[in-house]
């Protein structure tokens, strides 16, 4: 499945535009691609696309002392350490989930489109980076390694914000890495 700009910047924003996110792509430059998360992170990179993300905090006066808010800034090997590789349909489940606080599936009830309609929506997200593509969080749910089960009751997750709560996902391809993160405070 290819993708064009119109269709990945219409998904990620009808998605996310009622969360709190930062939805955002940089280049890939390292083997080590925690790097270019951190980057991302801190916004020291642009979209290599030009393609528009989506980043509630831009005009947060504490990105002034940390332009990395609302993450928290950590060394490598720390982010490394929190984020686990899961598979594609897991990938898929985390994207919709993310829509809301408390990443779970509930939340697609607030829609007006079709769980199909919204799958969809998540792989337009995906599509962007190819079917090699690996793809990783600080989210767990459920009990099989290397997958999210969503039916599971409550979850665990290792927080990379100031935050209470933050759920994400980091999509790797060979060129591009994704960062697709909600926060909630309570």
């Amino acid at each position: 499945m290819s993708v064009d700009q119109t269709s990945w910047e219409a998904a990620v924003r009808h998605l996310y535009e009622d969360a709190y996110p930062y939805d955002a792509t940089g280049p890939r430059r390292h083997e080590n691609w925690v790097l270019d998360v951190l980057a991302l992170m801190a916004r020291a990179v642009p979209d290599p696309r030009g393609w528009a993300g989506l980043d509630e905090a831009a005009r947060a006066p504490e990105r002034e002392e940390f332009p990395a808010y609302p993450f928290a800034v950590h060394p490598p090997e720390y982010v490394a350490r929190r984020l686990k590789e899961i598979d594609r349909k897991s990938a898929e489940n985390l994207l919709l989930a993310l829509t809301d606080d408390r990443c779970t599936l509930s939340s697609l009830r607030r829609f007006t489109e079709s769980e199909e309609e919204l799958r969809n929506m998540a792989r337009t997200i995906l599509a962007r980076y190819g079917d090699d593509a690996t793809f990783h969080t600080n989210v767990g749910r459920g009990d099989t390694p290397g997958a999210l089960d969503f039916t599971a009751e409550g979850f665990a997750y290792s927080p990379l914000s100031v935050h209470s709560e933050d759920c994400g996902l980091v999509v790797v391809s060979d060129t591009e890495v994704g960062v697709f993160w909600n926060f909630s405070d309570y």
